[in-house]
């Protein structure tokens, strides 16, 4: 029943205690950026892996330096002038979301060094997130000159409610793993040489439960996200609508020069 693993490029798989899945998105001694393949990847897997008889819990890890080193410069430019690649990127995006919130095994992430961009979408949505305090959880939009859309609306205001939701989300300032646990953005922070036994404690404890009864707890709780699913719609479409335009561009260009964006303020909006 897992022989879908093998069709999958990019992620990594292993099985550390029976029943529990641990996936790492890329090569575990790199900070690997979410390119194409890995981002089409990470939305399908949640659809296998709750087909899947042999799967009780799921850990994502990013390796041993970086949950997620953000997404692949590449794509983002690529939205900016194909039609057709940016309609795909934004079903992807839209379903990378939905997967997870529907997927009914439980999923625990452990996040460590920076956690920005596809993986952050994975690392927060995860039922249990638990991050060293050390991790730098970012997400970046405004600065690069987009909405935040991939799955900010959906969940930071019922997580962390929305004056901390808006503060860090309009600024795109980091936020450590321990200041993440105070705010009620991420389930546990622990040191970092106890982060993979925790994540790992933590998903052994939940393959060895109820699991109709915890399919099911998931399940209900999740309507509370699928609530928010209008909001988050309109946060994907205007970020698809932002790579259209000349704020992307330059934050773009200003990532790639290593400076300081300097946006063209004028806005009829």
């Amino acid at each position: 029943m897992t022989a879908f693993l093998d069709n999958y490029e990019k992620l990594i798989f292993d099985f550390p205690a029976p029943r529990v899945l641990r996936i790492t998105m890329g090569d575990p001694e790199r900070l690997t950026p979410v390119c194409a393949k890995m981002h089409a990847e990470l939305v399908t897997i949640w659809r296998d892996i709750d087909d899947s008889e042999d799967i009780s819990a799921v850990i994502l890890s990013g390796g041993k330096k970086a949950f997620s080193a953000g997404g692949d410069f590449a794509i983002v430019e690529r939205c900016m002038t194909d039609y057709h690649f940016r309609n795909q990127v934004w079903k992807e995006t839209r379903n990378l979301v939905y997967n997870i919130i529907n997927c009914s095994k439980p999923i625990i992430s452990a996040m460590r060094g920076p956690a920005v961009g596809a993986g952050l979408v994975c690392g927060l949505l995860s039922d249990i997130s638990i991050a060293s305090k050390t991790a730098r959880i970012i997400d970046g939009h405004t600065r690069l000159g987009v909405a935040a859309g991939d799955h900010s609306v959906i969940i930071w205001p019922l997580l962390c409610g929305m004056a901390k939701a808006k503060y860090y989300l309009l600024t795109c300032e980091s936020i450590s793993g321990e200041e993440a646990e105070r705010i009620g953005l991420i389930s546990l922070t622990v040191d970092d040489e106890e982060l993979d036994a925790k994540a790992l404690e933590v998903a052994m404890r939940l393959s060895n439960g109820a699991p109709s009864a915890i399919r099911w707890t998931k399940n209900s709780l999740n309507n509370w996200f699928r609530m928010a699913g209008p909001a988050f719609d309109a946060s994907v479409a205007y970020e698809m609508l932002g790579l259209t335009g000349p704020e992307v561009q330059e934050g773009v260009a200003s990532h790639r020069e290593k400076r300081a964006p300097v946006f063209d303020q004028t806005c009829k909006i």
